[in-house]
């Protein structure tokens, strides 16, 4: 029998488990002593406050992040082969959802091991359903290109496959470049177009504004400089 891999949901920022995640979430990650982690330092101090069966320094971490090849992730499942569930973490929201857990998760299809979604905040959803754009109809595009010209380019790419397909384009940003691109979309969008910028769901500083490209250009810029925000556009 092999075990489990449970995709454990995190916070999406400094806030207690309990404040975002369901009570038989944490009665799940309770018990685990398997984990696969993008960063040990952060997991840690996340099951620390979640609660564990076992002291901290009996469990076990694995690191799975940008770094990791993929000739390590056959590693990774060996606890899963000889009976033990894991947990899976991602830094912050969902496992698996623009995050590297995806490949652990493929691979763990791949040989029919049993995963199990587990339920908590996703930034991508909780901004869309706060958004008033398109819900039925949506597309998540990662990280756009950082080179002005490339970013130009996807831009305009993503506006026009909204407008044609009445879609709604999601997209995200390193923090510290959240302001470049925001000035980015209002220089290249349309005036007509709708622009959502979701910042630090969940937490105390939450805010999200949807206004017209024509709008935005006509008050003062959100304050989103390094804090997590997504932003969504429709044509």
């Amino acid at each position: 029998m092999t075990g489990t891999l449970y995709l454990i949901p995190v916070p999406l920022g400094p806030s207690a488990p309990a404040d975002s995640l369901p009570a038989n979430v944490l009665s799940t990650v309770r018990p685990l002593r398997h984990f696969v982690v993008e960063q040990a330092k952060t997991a840690r101090a996340f099951l620390k406050a979640a609660g564990t069966d076992l002291p901290l320094q009996e469990l076990q971490l694995e690191e799975l992040n940008e770094h990791t090849r993929d000739a390590a992730l056959d590693h990774l499942l060996t606890p899963l082969r000889t009976g033990h569930d894991i947990g899976l973490l991602s830094e912050a929201g969902c496992p698996a959802v623009a995050d590297p857990g995806a490949n652990l998760v493929a691979l763990a299809q791949k040989e029919n091991i049993r995963v199990v979604p587990l339920i908590g905040p996703s930034s991508l959803l909780l901004a869309l359903m706060a958004s008033g754009l398109n819900g039925q109809r949506f597309a998540f595009q990662g990280y756009l290109p950082a080179k002005e010209i490339e970013r130009t380019k996807a831009l305009r790419e993503l506006e026009s496959e909204s407008r044609k397909r009445q879609q709604t384009q999601l997209f995200i940003e390193t923090p510290y470049r959240n302001r470049t691109m925001f000035d980015a979309i209002l220089q290249t969008c349309q005036a007509s177009t709708r622009l959502t910028v979701a910042t630090d769901l969940t937490l105390p500083g939450e805010s999200v504004l949807t206004r017209t490209i024509q709008q935005w250009k006509k008050q003062a810029p959100p304050e989103i400089e390094r804090r997590p925000t997504v932003f969504l556009l429709l044509a």
